[in-house]
């Protein structure tokens, strides 16, 4: 009987390969899952901003604005958000809230009008993005669900006439 030992690599090279190809998948969608969170975030983030100042930018109305700004500092992602519906919830909190780490109630909702001046705001965008690679779906499924919220509170604008 002879010791042939040829195969044996071969045979670890495609367990190894195996392992390395799934790690190097999971590394690849969690990258994409983080780049999708923090670009929303940054892009909800900027459409408060703006709202917070009472400024329509041009837009049919500050809701609009802030749409129009969350959509350009997407990088395209807002576009492809299989969420429904994909647009963001503005929420107004009560006039009694003063601070919002100490908030527990639910959020006024005032129709996605960014509120009057000194008021709290609360913009929020549940984003669902379809993984990459068929790694992960047995743990996040096909796609994976976040919202990204900020809460700032409005400047002190003029209102315009008729509000």
């Amino acid at each position: 009987m002879r010791n042939d030992k040829r195969g044996q690599a071969l045979v670890e090279l495609a367990l190894v390969v195996v392992i390395v190809s799934l790690l190097g998948f999971a590394v690849i969608d969690l990258g994409w899952i983080f780049y999708a969170n923090l670009t929303m975030q940054h892009a909800v983030r900027e459409g408060a901003r703006l709202a917070v100042t009472g400024s329509s930018d041009g837009a049919p109305s500050r809701r609009a604005a802030l749409i129009a700004k969350i959509r350009e500092q997407s990088m395209g992602l807002y576009d492809r958000n299989l969420h429904n519906p994909k647009d963001p919830k503005v929420s107004v909190l009560p006039r009694d809230v003063l601070a919002f780490a100490n908030y527990t109630g639910a959020p006024v909702e005032d129709g996605g009008d960014p509120g009057e001046p000194n008021r709290l705001i609360m913009v929020s965008l549940t984003y669902t993005c379809p993984l990459l690679t068929p790694v992960l779906r047995p743990v996040f499924g096909p796609t994976y669900t976040f919202t990204a919220r900020s809460t700032m509170r409005n400047e002190d604008f003029p209102l315009k006439e008729g509000k």
